[in-house]
């Protein structure tokens, strides 16, 4: 089992940037591929980004592609989501998970295979 705590949700406004963290403590990071997911009022989880153990595989949903980035610093035990010319559509509690993957370059993509959450960090874009 790992730990995850968000950090770095705020309001900001629609065109704005934000970078989400969210550091695991124990000593097996490493072993996990992480992801984000958000969920916004009235609808269901979905999949943002996600990156492999090692770091040199990420995937990351339509909606996002070529505006949010996610990253990892196995050192520091942290993963990161970069947000840019963000959106009213983007407002959502997002959250880390963590799954653990025998192969480091694996990208698990399906909630279910997440068995490992964060309380999640609220992100508001205004108009």
């Amino acid at each position: 089992q790992v730990q995850l705590v968000e950090s770095g949700g705020e309001l900001v406004q629609a065109g704005g940037s934000l970078r989400l963290s969210c550091s695991a403590s124990g000593r097996t990071f490493s072993s996990y591929a992480m992801a984000w997911f958000r969920q916004a009022p009235g609808k269901e989880r979905e999949f943002v980004a996600a990156i492999s153990r090692s770091g040199r595989s990420t995937k990351s949903a339509d909606s996002v592609k070529g505006r949010f980035t996610i990253s990892r610093d196995n050192a520091k035990n942290t993963v990161y989501l970069q947000m840019n010319s963000l959106t009213p559509e983007d407002t959502a509690v997002y959250s880390c998970a963590a799954a653990v993957t025998y192969s480091p370059w694996r990208v698990p993509e399906q909630l279910a295979e997440y068995d490992n959450w964060g309380q999640g960090t609220q992100v508001t874009v205004s108009s």
